[in-house]
């Protein structure tokens, strides 16, 4: 069972940044692929970024890339998404979710543990 932790959620002007933090419980976070998955109000989940179990290759969606990104520490157990270029539609509960597999994806039944969430709000 492992336990993960987001953190670093909040309200921002459009422009502005933030960077989450998602920390894994466990001694086992370097065997898991990790992502960052969000989902505005009305909406479905959708996949924002994810990273490698050794962190040397991530991906993210065409909706955050040049303004997203993200990375992991292993020997803290954390993965952070940095968040720079904020707009108004990046609002939403993020989330982090781990995947035993290799090379889950984009896919969400493919991944094992989520977090609880936290709130980004980006206001124009």
């Amino acid at each position: 069972q492992v336990v993960l932790e987001e953190s670093g959620g909040g309200l921002v002007l459009a422009g502005g940044s933030l960077r989450l933090s998602c920390a894994a419980s466990g001694r086992t976070f370097s065997s898991y692929a990790v992502a960052w998955f969000r989902q505005a109000p009305g909406k479905e989940r959708e996949f924002v970024a994810g990273v490698s179990r050794t962190g040397g290759n991530t991906y993210s969606a065409d909706s955050v890339k040049g303004r997203f990104t993200m990375s992991r520490d292993n020997a803290k157990n954390t993965v952070y998404l940095q968040m720079n270029s904020l707009k108004p539609e990046d609002t939403a509960v993020y989330y982090c979710a781990i995947s035993r597999l290799w090379a889950p994806g984009r896919v969400e039944s493919t991944y094992d543990y989520w977090g609880q969430g936290t709130q980004v709000t980006v206001s124009s």
